[in-house]
């Protein structure tokens, strides 16, 4: 049996080599080519590419596959989306699979876990807690660089609705306003308003556009732009006016969450420690110890303790979470 696991190791540590080493350096150059600019959507106009071409890179047709079970593509595609980020769901997939069975040769080869009599039992055991590990790091990733780009988001929007707004009574058409403010603001929201002006310029209707910006970036703040800009374009009114209100909306509310969040900060730290501490601990132990798992699989009383931890988690983590997130 050791015979024929051996050189099956030897090849998924070249595959997993081979990957990592391609995913870090595309992960390399994109963030320096992101450090380099201001404004994505005007340095791809000002490198010659046509307008809808850079409409295409930006926006990504990430259609879904022909089978995706309960949206789970699309659901990925856009939290990436929203995190400003690149990749596509499969590439996102193959990089954790690629971590994963990094971590599995490790802990195979170095850390002993495939040692012992029940060598193929550890190795499973020790392979789904290596994906649990890679999967809650990409989870961590990506919603740390999701919840950055929405505080860059709410921070920009009130002085991009400024400009909006001096743009209308200076004369200027509402597209043209916001045409202003993607050529006046870098990344993320002058990107974003320039997608705007292109879905216009496209023949799509401004609210549709807007109702487009809001879904892309998940902002809360976005979607009442999109709200109130819809609104009046149905009932009418100055829409100046509305702008300047809704700016002063968003400055109060950007105001009360980062005192809320400073008043809230330990508490919200212990919750992240204790929701992802049993997680991660249960999969490093599974990951380099993995018969301290599998000694207990035939006591009759290991699985139904399993299912009444996990609700417990499960309860716990939801009542944690209501307790750190507050409506502003």
């Amino acid at each position: 049996m050791q015979n024929m696991i051996q050189p099956l190791i030897y090849v998924l540590a070249f595959v997993t080599v081979v990957v990592l080493v391609q995913a870090a350096c595309s992960m390399l150059f994109s963030s320096r080519d992101r450090s380099r600019r201001l404004n994505r959507r005007l340095t791809l106009l000002e490198s010659g590419m046509k307008r809808d071409d850079v409409y295409a890179a930006l926006v990504r047709d990430t259609s879904p596959p022909r089978i995706d079970l309960l949206g789970i593509h699309q659901r990925v595609s856009t939290y990436c989306r929203q995190a400003g980020l690149s990749v596509s769901p499969i590439r996102l997939l193959t990089i954790v699979a690629g971590v994963a069975t990094f971590l599995w040769l490790v802990s195979f080869m170095l850390l002993g876990a495939g040692r012992g009599s029940g060598i193929v039992v550890n190795g499973l055991v020790s392979l789904l807690a290596s994906f649990a590990l890679s999967v809650l790091g990409a989870w961590f990733w990506v919603t740390r660089k999701r919840n950055a780009r929405l505080r860059k988001i709410e921070e920009q929007m009130p002085l991009a609705l400024d400009i909006i707004n001096r743009g209308i009574r200076a004369g200027h058409p509402v597209v043209s306003a916001v045409q202003l403010a993607a050529n006046e603001m870098g990344d993320p929201i002058g990107t974003e308003f320039g997608l705007i002006v292109d879905e216009t310029a496209y023949g799509l209707e401004f609210k549709d556009a807007l109702t487009n910006f809001a879904r892309r970036t998940g902002s809360a703040d976005a979607h009442f732009f999109a709200i109130s800009v819809g609104i009046q374009s149905q009932t009418g009114g100055n829409l100046a006016e509305i702008l300047a209100g809704l700016a002063a909306v968003i400055r109060g509310r950007c105001t009360l969450a980062k005192r809320v969040k400073a008043l809230a900060s330990e508490g919200r730290a212990s919750a992240y420690v204790l929701s992802a501490l049993p997680p991660a601990l249960v999969s490093f132990i599974a990951l380099t110890q993995p018969s301290f798992y599998t000694s207990k699989f035939s006591d009759p009383i290991f699985w139904p303790a399993v299912m009444i931890i996990c609700a417990v988690y499960f309860l716990g983590w939801v009542m944690i979470h209501r307790i750190i997130n507050f409506k502003v």
